[in-house]
């Protein structure tokens, strides 16, 4: 019965450490140095052309995007951060999108964990399926 509650009162710690563990823009709001679109075992990048308020656009859609908030950055200074959060136990994961040089760079990777089932590279996806659609 004891290693019952001392695996309980564990897994309860991990939990609360997940979603209560600041997250520091100086370690996450950093630029991607990425050229090219990537698959990582828990991240995933994806480069697209810039052009006039495509940045906004990404910017809403990600506001509007469930659990997710801004970290740092704006679409003024041309690079923001976001982190989504999953909904069972809101583990953070970090999205940058930096426009430059005619680019936008999208960098989505997990703070916890060596994977991450792909949901960072389905949300790059899903973000980009919805621009798409505005574009049309």
């Amino acid at each position: 019965m004891w290693i019952f509650a001392v695996v309980l009162v564990a897994v309860l710690l991990t939990g609360a450490y997940v979603r209560l563990a600041p997250s520091d823009p100086a370690r996450w709001h950093v630029s991607p140095k990425f050229d090219r679109d990537r698959n990582f075992a828990n991240a995933a990048v994806r480069v697209i052309d810039d052009a006039p308020t495509r940045l906004a656009r990404l910017d809403a859609i990600a506001q509007d995007w469930p659990r997710t908030r801004t970290l740092a950055g704006s679409v003024g200074v041309g690079m923001i951060t976001y982190v989504s959060r999953s909904a069972l136990w809101g583990f953070p994961d970090y999205t940058t999108v930096h426009a430059a040089d005619g680019k936008i760079v999208l960098w989505a990777r997990s703070r916890f964990g060596r994977g991450d089932a792909g949901v960072n590279r389905e949300r790059l996806e899903a973000w980009l399926a919805i621009l798409r659609g505005e574009d049309l």
